[in-house]
């Protein structure tokens, strides 16, 4: 049963990170991957903060947030294709720019997530 719940999270997380992709940017920064994984960062550090706070959480809506949804919405490998795409065609400024941006928004964004959760 654990895994229907992940299967159906991850279809959802990866219809929502396909849905971003479809938003008209023209730029060579990879925006909107960081932006996909800064609210992933943001989700998983809401979904986190609420199971802590209630000890009670659904083990299955654990799994279907955490592990499904935000497993099928950020963008890792993505991430590191872009950032690799960007040094190799020698942007080392925006290559640097993107992975220090990418680690240090997304760790913020599981503060913000865990803090949003602290409030309800």
């Amino acid at each position: 049963m654990n895994f229907i719940f992940v299967a159906l999270g991850g279809a959802l997380g990866a219809v929502m990170r396909y849905a971003i992709s479809l938003i008209p940017v023209k730029t060579e920064f990879p925006l909107l991957t960081l932006v996909t994984n800064i609210l992933g960062a943001i989700l998983i550090g809401f979904v986190v903060g609420i199971s802590e706070k209630n000890g009670n959480a659904s083990s299955n809506g654990v799994l279907f947030w955490k592990t499904g949804v935000c497993g099928g919405f950020t963008t890792f490998s993505t991430f590191s294709l872009e950032a690799y795409k960007l040094f190799e065609n020698k942007s080392y400024g925006l290559g640097g720019l993107y992975v220090t941006l990418s680690v240090c928004c997304c760790i913020v964004g599981i503060f913000m997530g865990k803090r949003l959760a602290a409030l309800l």
